[in-house]
């Protein structure tokens, strides 16, 4: 596919309508198979050219230099870094969260079901990404990516935050040890499940809980975009309907923010 098809298929937040940023969807790039096209996962076992080019491509359409594009190696961790420069090769930060206020620098997160979440506080010059699956949103990732930006000048009730495609309330069962977990820690948790047919079996409501969190933290503005990874095969990957379907591997997606110079 071609680069203007990569810009095209992204995915942009109203609320975020003041800063460079997108949801990038698996359309639009240059690797094929599973993987088909647009894949930005390092970690997965695609060629690593063809991934290299698809991250090139999203940064250009972010109007960044393609080493000023940032990913962090993700560790489900509710640990967010500041930064102010590209890492050396091979260094990346074992971490969740990025943030920044320095200009030419683009910050990305993958995923294929946990939570992307983009954050901009446009007055203050300071932007935040971060990656939460149910343990970074059940620790306090939102609320860590909104500490470390305050670090950097920005105000939570300046700040906007987005969350992209996520899998759905309807798709994701979880078993009984995982209910109760949530459980134990608010039992007010107790309303982000409902009942999945199964006994002892609910849906958790991942998008929902990570805005009750965001509301929490007291961002000014939040927007949940409500796309379903799982649901959505032509536009998204997806960990858990490849595990269903027992195929060989999967793409990862990327959400990404950037302050060009």
């Amino acid at each position: 596919m071609s680069e203007s098809e990569t810009a095209r298929a992204a995915i942009r937040a109203p609320a975020l309508a003041r800063a460079a940023h997108a949801f990038f969807t698996r359309q639009g790039g240059v690797s094929d198979g599973v993987y088909a096209s647009l894949n930005g996962g390092v970690g997965s076992q695609d060629d690593p050219v063809a991934v290299a080019e698809n991250r090139a491509r999203m940064a250009r359409v972010l109007g960044v230099a393609p080493q000023n594009f940032l990913v962090p190696y993700q560790i489900h961790s509710a640990d967010a870094l500041a930064v102010s420069a590209p890492w050396p090769e091979g260094m990346r930060p074992r971490c969740d969260g990025l943030v920044t206020a320095t200009p030419g620098l683009a910050l990305g997160v993958t995923g294929a079901d946990c939570g992307v979440l983009l954050f901009a506080d446009s007055g203050a010059g300071v932007i935040g990404a971060a990656h939460a699956g149910w343990k970074g949103a059940l620790t306090g990732m939102v609320e860590a990516v909104v500490a470390a930006m305050e670090t950097l000048g920005a105000r939570r009730a300046n700040i906007a935050g987005a969350l992209g495609p996520t899998i759905g309330p309807k798709s994701y069962e979880v078993g009984p040890e995982f209910f109760a977990r949530f459980e134990a820690e608010d039992e007010g948790f107790t309303k982000f499940f409902a009942p999945s047919g199964k006994a002892g079996h609910h849906f958790f409501d991942l998008p929902s809980f990570l805005e009750m969190r965001a509301e929490r933290a007291g961002l000014g503005g939040f927007e949940n975009l409500g796309l379903d990874t799982y649901a959505d095969d032509a536009r998204f990957f997806s960990y858990r309907r490849t595990t269903h379907r027992k195929e060989p591997d999967y793409g990862r997606l990327v959400a990404a923010i950037a302050l060009p110079e």
